[in-house]
């Protein structure tokens, strides 16, 4: 068959439709469809796809508060780029926040939390910013992305002391949350939260047990894990007190690689 038209200037696919290679677009007024030309420039590109990754963050509640722990590194790929990524957050004297995923998400939404925490410090009415608030808004913030096809690519842990008892809570990107007494985000949640588990089936922790099963699966997570890193932050909340200690290296032992062999 004979092409019928123009090759410059194609007819439209149909009445009042697109031309070929034209965007279409859809008006509030039915009346008014027709083809608009638009440049690339002019439609905004969602992230599909984390960049600078972090991995597993693991929270553990015991008797008197929580501890959280995450490694320090920043991979773009496989390449293990950025050696000096916090991602344990002090929020106010009851809050801790911990963060897995996209590093760039992590800093935008750091920066909004950070600001409503000056905002409320300014209010100066006493009142401070509870777990279970932070927790609840997180679920309505990422929910809300995701719904707009923009999602922010994190999975966080809250840890806190709301109403003087201990609470832990996890939010992941699409919104969903559950609070729990053990939580693992990334690869620990298959290999970490079993050790967990475990200890806590034995009886109620204390902050320096609950602190000594935290470095083990830090440790374990290394090993088995080639996102981690040997260096972490842990942080501990209590009715008390807030402290994210410095970064600590794992004394790591590799003299049983050779017995490692691939099939």
């Amino acid at each position: 068959m004979a092409f019928m038209g123009d090759f410059m200037s194609p007819a439209p696919f149909w009445h009042n439709g697109p031309s070929p290679g034209a965007f279409y677009n859809f008006p509030a007024n039915p009346s008014s469809f027709g083809s608009v030309n638009h440049s690339v420039q002019e439609f905004k590109a969602h992230s599909a796809a984390p960049i600078t990754t972090t991995t597993t963050v693991i929270g553990v509640k015991f008797d008197k508060g929580c501890v959280i722990a995450a490694d320090t590194l920043g991979s773009y790929g496989s390449l293990a780029r950025f050696r000096d990524c916090s991602r344990v957050l002090k929020v106010n004297d009851l809050i801790l926040l911990g963060s897995g995923g996209d590093y760039a998400d992590y800093q935008y939404l750091k920066d909004i939390i950070e600001q409503k925490i000056i905002d409320e410090q300014c209010v100066g009415d006493g009142l401070q910013l509870k777990p279970r608030s932070l927790y609840c808004w997180l679920t309505r913030v990422l929910y809300n992305k995701r719904s707009k096809m923009d999602p922010l690519w994190n999975n966080y842990i809250v840890a806190g002391i709301q109403d003087g008892e201990p609470f832990l809570g996890a939010v992941d990107k699409l919104g969903t949350a559950y609070e729990d007494a053990a939580i693992a985000t990334g690869l620990g949640a298959y290999m970490a939260t079993p050790l967990i588990r475990d200890a806590i089936d034995n009886g109620p922790l204390n902050e320096e047990s609950a602190k000594a099963l935290v470095r083990k699966c830090m440790e374990v997570l290394y090993y088995r894990d080639a996102r981690a890193f040997a260096r972490y932050q842990l942080g501990v909340v209590t009715a008390s007190k807030v402290v994210v200690e410095e970064p600590t290296e794992i004394k790591h032992d590799w003299s049983l690689a050779h017995m490692v062999h691939m099939k």
